[in-house]
């Protein structure tokens, strides 16, 4: 099956240069896919470029800010040139935002974790769907969070973004069922996934004052140590498997799938019992 699904199809990943971007485009090319990948770490995209070269895969690499809309516009024909055809769109570039209550959160920031998680996933979808729909096999899949369907304090506008990702996939998928459009649709929703998500822009809080810089820091350290375990590798083929499997929502963890139960079982009562676990890790860290 997953065979049939990846070899020799073209696959476009964002956030490719680490975490779970970069173990997606090593899984695929190890399955026979073609890659196009993209990032604005430069440095990272270029080791994960030379990772999938080790394995003999045709590589496309490129900068690419998922925030500027011209060339997320300008993308698509860009490997239509390259490739002849794109097959696969995986949105995986996300940013993480502040880690401090949104009343806290710079308003640049806001700003930046809206155009890169949600308006970038929504433009690279609208540029690509034309393309993937063509394809008569395409594959669309936005990687949201645990936390596209559950709140946790100190990240409302990553949350804000997350569950908008979710909504605006089932709304695709909504339309081309309509349609009769041969397409799948899928949101990934990964828990604590082992990537630097966390740490990745701590400087998104430096306008702020001591003691939310403090709270941040402090809070990305809780995350990192404390939630973000689950291996990139594992969650990519989690992701791949299901893919292939024509599954439209996808939980990755363990975690993540025990919390999606309690969201769906407790949908009035579920952030209470968040908030104390968190309350309690954080006095437990000092």
């Amino acid at each position: 099956m997953m065979k049939e699904t990846y070899e020799g199809q073209v696959c476009v990943v964002t956030g490719a240069a680490s975490g779970i971007g970069r173990e997606l485009a090593i899984c695929l090319g190890e399955h026979g896919a073609r890659l196009a990948i993209s990032d604005v770490n430069e440095i990272g995209l270029a080791e994960t470029e030379a990772m999938l070269k080790d394995l003999g895969v045709e590589v496309h690499s490129q900068y690419l800010d998922v925030s500027d809309r011209t060339a997320i516009y300008n993308y698509p024909d860009q490997l239509l040139q390259r490739f002849g055809r794109v097959d696969q769109l995986y949105n995986n570039a996300g940013i993480s935002g502040g880690g401090v209550s949104i009343a806290q959160t710079p308003d640049k920031v806001i700003d930046r974790v809206m155009d890169i998680n949600l308006n970038g996933v929504l433009h690279m979808s609208r540029a690509f769907l034309p393309i993937l729909t063509h394809s008569g096999r395409g594959k669309l899949v936005n990687i949201s969070s645990l936390n596209g369907f559950l709140a946790q304090p100190n990240v409302a506008i990553y949350c804000t973004t997350k569950f908008a990702v979710r909504g605006l996939t089932e709304a695709m998928r909504a339309d081309a069922m309509m349609r009769g459009e041969q397409i799948q649709i899928v949101v990934v929703h990964p828990g604590g996934v082992k990537t630097n998500i966390a740490n990745a822009r701590p400087d998104e809080t430096e306008s702020g004052s001591p003691e939310t810089q403090k709270q941040a820091a402090k809070l990305r350290k809780i995350y990192q140590e404390k939630f973000l375990t689950y291996p990139a590798r594992d969650a990519a083929m989690d992701i791949l498997k299901g893919v292939a499997r024509n599954k439209h929502r996808i939980i990755v963890t363990p975690d993540a799938k025990r919390l999606d139960i309690l969201a769906r079982v407790l949908p009035s009562s579920y952030i209470k019992l968040v908030v104390q676990t968190m309350q309690r890790v954080s006095r437990k860290a000092g």
